[in-house]
This record gives structure tokens, sequence and C-alpha cells, in this order.
């Protein structure tokens, strides 16, 4: 197994709620309530990409930019990139990424499944407009 399998699946799996499970013969799926937030390519010869995540899509544009990155075969129109050389980018890095990968994912939830795994339901009182005074007459 690559030696960045060990530290991907460590971080991946100290977030709160991760599973995770092998799939496709040999990806291991990091998931939070069923939906994927990362992968790693358990043979990096069956395949070029080692990590994949999701990233916001000015991300997107500027990670594929990086040598050794490219949009992640299948996933890309939903904003994935995939690391062909894991050496494109820090450790540290690539964890702060996977880690907004799991926030974006875990934001996408239904308010009820979030309840459930006791995150905060992403705030849209900021979106909202304030509600002005209504007059009433006497």
């Amino acid at each position: 197994m690559a030696s960045y399998i060990d530290w991907v699946r460590a971080f991946c799996l100290s977030l709160p709620y991760t599973t995770e499970n092998v799939q496709w013969e040999h990806d291991l799926l990091f998931r939070i309530a069923g939906k994927i937030f990362c992968v790693a390519n358990l043979e990096p010869g069956m395949g070029p990409t080692k990590i994949a995540f999701k990233c916001t899509p000015e991300k997107f544009a500027e990670l594929v930019e990086v040598e050794g990155i490219i949009p992640a075969p299948y996933m890309a129109r939903n904003s994935w990139v995939a690391m062909v050389e894991i050496n494109a980018l820090r450790q540290p890095e690539i964890k702060q990424l996977i880690q907004h990968s799991y926030q974006l994912v875990l934001e996408k939830l239904p308010k009820k499944t979030q309840a459930e795994l006791g995150a905060k339901p992403a705030a849209k009182a900021a979106k909202a407009k304030p509600r002005q005074a209504v007059k009433r007459r006497k």
C-alpha cells in the first residue's frame, strides 16, 4: 500500500461520522452519511489518480492549473479534482482541502440528517433579508 494512504486514511477517519469502504475494486471511499467526500486509490498502478476530493468551482479552477492535479475522472462536472502526483501540494494543504471537501458535503446533506449527526446546519440567515417592522393600524 502506498505511503500516502496511511496519513490520508488517518486524517479522513479523524473527521466526525466518517465511514470508509472499498468500492470499484481498488478505491477507498470516505463518506459522511453515505456521501463521498474523498477517494484514495489503493492500487496506483490501476489508474493515474492518487486521491480525489470535492472543492468549490473557484478552487477547482485554481487547482487544475497546478501540475500534478487534474479534473477528477467522471466527477469533474461536480468540481472534484484528482491528484496524480501526491507531491503536487504539501500534506497540510491536502489535509485542509480534504477537510473543506468534507464540509462541502456535510453542508449539502438534508437538514434532518445534519441534525441527526449533531452538525450545525448551514447558516442561511446571512443570506436572508432582514424583516421590516410592520406598522399596524389602530
